[in-house]
């Protein structure tokens, strides 16, 4: 029954950490004063030629460095139509996931119908460097261990992002200059900080590390490729809802990955905990399938409406987000 527990855990982290990079990659976006609506259509990006490039190349770094640069490619657009074009910025973000989606299906079905198919991990050394890791000592510990520490490089580096993102917007000064745009960017202005320039690299950055969250869920995966549901599956909407959960700090965006884990994970172990658990949750077997198949959005929403209304410990959200700044009208 232990295991059942461990592999509960084990599950919670493996099938939602790409939320934490969707999540941290928008905080970023959105420090900057703009709201960028094409997450679900980076990651994909990200997901589809990162993979690509990491099963041609046999390796990983490949692939990481491929999906960062290809999805930071999309924040480049957004940046340019955003920033220097003034578009509206909802409509570009929309416009950014609908083509992300379509390029995803696109590829992935010319690879499939094409002479050599579509690229498969198989036993090679990308699937070697993709296995899961121990932490010494932390690994060993009964229960927890195997759960929450025994994990591949890519779940690492996604928490590894989120803590040195809390830091730099905390403890750093261009950070706090970041932070100072999407507040008030006329009164950055004036102080001598490069609002465009600002705004165009955490934008760029912000979009990679979705399109690395996107290439974990491939990976993930098995790099399968069925060509009617794509890897990210909504989850770059899921972690538009999580920046305002996590109130903008990177952070506690990782508790806000597990509790939408915990209920997204509950819906594919329902089953197994019940039958292990008996007397305690034997009740769960009763419970329609449909429900916790809508649990994870249903439970996101309420904390969405629970976070919005409690303003006791004030809003992280930027003053400027989704305005684009007319350096004339300051």
């Amino acid at each position: 029954m232990l295991n059942v527990i461990t592999m509960f855990l084990f599950n919670i982290v493996v099938y939602n950490i790409a939320l934490l990079y969707g999540t941290a990659g928008e905080i970023m976006v959105e420090k900057s004063g703009s709201l960028n609506l094409g997450v679900e259509g980076t990651m994909a990006i990200g997901a589809v030629c990162g993979y690509i490039a990491a099963c041609r190349t046999d390796s990983l770094f490949i692939g990481i460095l491929v999906a960062f640069l290809t999805a930071g490619f999309c924040g480049l657009v957004f940046s340019f139509l955003t920033v220097t074009l003034q578009a509206n910025q909802n409509v570009t973000g929309l416009t950014i996931t609908t083509f992300g989606v379509a390029f995803y299906y696109f590829i992935g079905n010319g690879l499939s119908n094409s002479k050599n198919g579509w690229p498969k991990m198989g036993d090679t050394t990308l699937a070697d460097q993709f296995r899961d890791l121990e932490i010494p000592l932390l690994s060993k510990i009964p229960v927890l261990g195997k759960g929450l520490f025994s994990h591949n490089i890519l779940v690492y580096i996604g928490i590894a992002i989120a803590v040195i993102m809390w830091v730099y917007f905390a403890k750093t000064m261009p950070g706090l200059k970041l932070r100072s745009i999407g507040e008030n960017p006329g009164a950055a202005d004036s102080a001598g900080i490069n609002v465009t320039l600002m705004k165009y690299i955490h934008i760029i950055i912000g979009s990679g590390i979705m399109g690395l969250g996107g290439l974990y869920m491939g990976l993930n995966m098995g790099g399968t490729f069925e060509g009617s549901n794509c890897w990210i599956n909504g989850y770059g909407w899921i972690a538009i809802a999580l920046v305002i959960y996590a109130n903008w700090n990177p952070a506690r965006a990782l508790l806000g990955t597990l509790i939408f884990g915990f209920f997204n994970t509950l819906r594919v172990y329902n089953a197994t905990i019940a039958y292990n658990f008996p007397h305690t949750l034997g009740w769960l077997n009763k419970v329609p399938a449909q429900f916790f198949s809508a649990l994870p959005f249903i439970i996101t929403l309420l904390v969405l409406i629970i976070t919005s209304m409690s303003k006791k410990n004030g809003s992280g959200e930027p003053a400027s987000i989704g305005r684009n700044y007319y350096r004339e009208d300051r």
